[in-house]
């Protein structure tokens, strides 16, 4: 009996297991701030992110080629339950953004005067990338991903 129950529950840990990896899923990170005129500013007109969705309390966004999102909603709202309702403090999160051409985004940020917070760079482990920070204090890792340097 014991046997049976042990490979009973390894047939259902493993048809679990095969059924999360059918189940599709899309992620967007939120941020609860009040900085939401400025995050729409800033995802808009230096990253070319654009709306899904806006009310006065809430921001969707997505990035140009829709793949993507990001949300934004104010701390507090009475919509909102309370586990959504404490502002982000601005420390403790970042974003990686992946792009086919790292230079040219470089350039066109820079031509905006955006502050640099990483100037580009090639890493030993595969990567080129620089980063920024977003009004609410988070860095943007922006990447476009290069076979690691020979030694």
């Amino acid at each position: 009996m014991k046997r049976l129950t042990i490979m009973l529950a390894a047939l259902l840990f493993t048809a679990n297991l095969y059924a999360q990896k059918d189940l599709k899923m899309k992620m967007n990170a939120g941020i609860v701030t009040t900085r939401l005129a400025e995050s729409k500013t800033f995802y808009t007109g230096i990253l070319g992110f654009e709306v899904t969705f806006e009310n006065e309390f809430y921001l969707l966004l997505h990035t140009p080629d829709k793949s993507s999102a990001i949300s934004f909603l104010l701390p507090d709202h009475p919509s909102q339950q309370p586990i959504f309702h404490k502002a982000f403090k601005g420390q403790g999160m970042y974003l990686t953004i992946e792009v086919e051409d790292v230079d040219k985004l470089y350039s066109e940020i820079k031509k905006k005067g955006v502050d640099i917070r990483i100037a580009i760079r090639n890493e030993p482990w595969g990567d080129r990338h620089f980063a920024i920070e977003d009004p609410n204090g988070i860095g943007i890792d922006i990447v476009q991903f290069t076979p690691p340097e020979k030694k």
